[in-house]
């Protein structure tokens, strides 16, 4: 029994040092963001759509919630930011051929159709970001659109 009392206080007082340590934050610039809307031209309804649902994890620029100063919550957020950023950061736009940018919209356009995007663990705590089927539909031809665009652009030889 008292080897448990003191195994907790030791864990209490691990938890508490914890909370002066937490992961780097996703804090870059907006206006990261503005190349690919130039391009990509989504209407307004489509940009707040993007600005509530996926730029938290989808940018180089993440508003964070106030549980993020909490340890372990913190890393769980990071992890979540750093693996979407990985599939898809509209930041760093400019950097990619269009084949490769066409392929990202292929992979929105089936995400959010099967209403895997945004994910449930996000929308739980951020009631804005979930998705109406006619906001679905929205980003959906939004999307398409701008997959025509790409495959009318000439292909490098």
């Amino acid at each position: 029994m008292r080897n448990i009392k003191k195994g907790l206080w030791i864990l209490i007082l691990l938890l508490v040092i914890s909370q002066f340590f937490g992961p780097k934050k996703n804090q870059g610039n907006l206006t990261s963001i503005e190349p690919f809307l130039s391009e990509t031209n989504p209407p307004e309804d489509v940009k707040l759509i993007l600005k509530e649902s996926c730029y938290d994890c989808h940018s180089n620029y993440t508003r964070y919630p106030w549980y993020n100063t909490i340890t372990p919550v913190n890393y769980w957020l990071n992890s979540h930011v750093n693996e979407g950023k990985k599939h898809f950061n509209v930041s760093n736009w400019e950097g990619n051929s269009t084949k490769r940018k066409d392929h990202k919209f292929e992979e929105l356009i089936e995400m959010v159709e099967a209403k895997e995007m945004p994910l449930s663990s996000y929308t739980w705590t951020h009631s804005k970001a979930k998705l109406t089927d006619a906001q679905i539909q929205s980003v959906i031809d939004w999307a398409k659109g701008v997959r025509l665009k790409y495959s009318l652009e000439p292909k490098p030889e």
